[in-house]
């Protein structure tokens, strides 16, 4: 854990030579990503732009990476637009950015994991997309990421069965590239910040670019907004808020 890091804010920032931390810090609600997290996320990237940082670390406080999405007081649409800003922010040529993964990544904290270039993890930390026992339908960009990322049948696992996994079983398949200690993963992003820029820079270009962007189907954004406003949305969310098993009808 970063030392100094404050409670009081949603995102801890801090400045190690060319390398920035950034350190998710709402302990309280497992540093769930909220519309504040997520603004101080532009300002961070902002903030690295101005002084040249080669290497983003993103990380959690312990015991939890993010539990995923928190949604109180925002609509829906506000939130998953500037969720998006940030993830595609992860994928910019300017920085090689590395995930700490140090316990539950979840739903927005997967995202975020999957968006970065390259991941460090304790072995028992545990990564998946929940969205079918909430009733949502993650974005296209987050599903083409994950089969890029984790790989089709890891993907379809985690999204259609709510399956997650341990990040030594996402080692084996090199999903997770290394298995470690939140020392390990800043020692391995200053060793980056090291190498050459202007090659990691046109590779990180190509690797994006041979990626694109993917084709967004009418038919899966009225599959979204068709799960967004339905009562299968409103029976998962108070599930898992009264922490039972919720009763999909699919209406």
């Amino acid at each position: 854990m970063v030392e100094g890091t404050s409670v009081e804010s949603p995102l801890s920032v801090e400045v190690r030579s060319e390398v920035m931390v950034l350190t998710m810090t709402r302990p309280s609600r497992r540093n769930a990503v909220n519309l504040d997290m997520l603004r101080a996320f532009e300002a961070a990237f902002d903030e690295a732009k101005e002084k040249s940082i080669r290497v983003i670390l993103l990380t959690g406080v312990a015991p939890s990476f993010s539990a995923g999405a928190d949604l109180a007081g925002v609509k829906e649409d506000e939130f998953q637009d500037a969720l998006h800003g940030v993830l595609t922010s992860f994928v910019d040529p300017k920085f090689v950015t590395v995930a700490y993964v140090n316990g539950h990544a979840l739903g927005a904290g997967a995202q975020l994991v999957a968006a970065c270039d390259v991941r460090v993890a304790t072995p028992t930390a545990t990564i998946g997309i929940p969205a079918a026992r909430l009733g949502l339908v993650v974005n296209h960009w987050t599903i083409e990421r994950l089969v890029r990322e984790f790989s089709w049948p890891v993907a379809r696992n985690m999204l259609l069965t709510a399956a997650t996994y341990d990040a030594e079983s996402l080692h084996r398949i090199g999903s997770i590239h290394r298995l470690g200690t939140f020392e390990d993963a800043l020692e391995w992003a200053s060793e980056i910040a090291a190498l050459a820029p202007l090659t990691q820079f046109g590779h990180k270009l190509a690797l994006e670019s041979s990626a694109g962007e993917p084709t967004i189907d009418a038919l899966v954004i009225a599959a979204r907004k068709r799960a967004l406003d339905s009562n299968d949305v409103t029976e998962g969310r108070a599930a898992f808020a009264e922490k039972r098993k919720p009763k999909f009808t699919g209406s």
